[in-house]
């Protein structure tokens, strides 16, 4: 019984890992990287939800904001089947699409103005950051997978 538990909570069941580059190009509008399943038990992912996210955080102290952005998903419809103790790798390439602000546009139009907000951003702490995440929907299990990693975005 207790092993009934166990693998309904996802104890000792599927583990999935990202590996993605370090630095992804705006200009790509994809990032491709790896997932990684290994498990104690043999058990069968049924699909695999990815997301890329941008948290965009502005302001200082009490005044500070903080949104989040979907800047691209995708759903790997496949079944795998992760025998116990081996890995087993998974390729993606998930599509995103960057989301820009008024200012930004405003900004991107020449390096007077690009200048011009730079600072602007600089003097009201603008940062973004982007993670992607992914989850795991494993046969059997009430508790799925997942994993997040940040990466760093780089303008060309």
């Amino acid at each position: 019984m207790f092993g009934k538990v166990k693998k309904w909570l996802g104890i000792e069941g599927v583990k999935v890992e990202l590996v993605l580059p370090e630095m992804v190009f705006e200009q790509v509008g994809a990032i491709s990287g790896q997932l990684v399943f290994h498990s104690k038990n043999p058990q069968v992912v049924r699909n695999i939800h990815l997301k890329m996210v941008e948290k965009y955080s502005r302001g200082r102290g009490k005044e500070k904001l903080v949104d989040e952005y979907l800047l691209g998903e995708i759903t790997l419809k496949q079944r795998i089947e992760v025998p116990a103790e081996e890995l087993i790798g998974v390729d993606f390439t998930l599509p995103f699409q960057l989301h820009k602000s008024k200012v930004d546009k405003f900004g991107d139009k020449n390096f007077v103005t690009g200048g011009l907000v730079s600072l602007a951003k600089k003097l009201q702490a603008v940062n973004s950051e982007y993670r992607i995440e992914v989850e795991a929907d494993v046969e059997g299990t009430a508790l799925n997978p997942f994993d997040k990693k940040v990466v760093q975005l780089v303008e060309v």
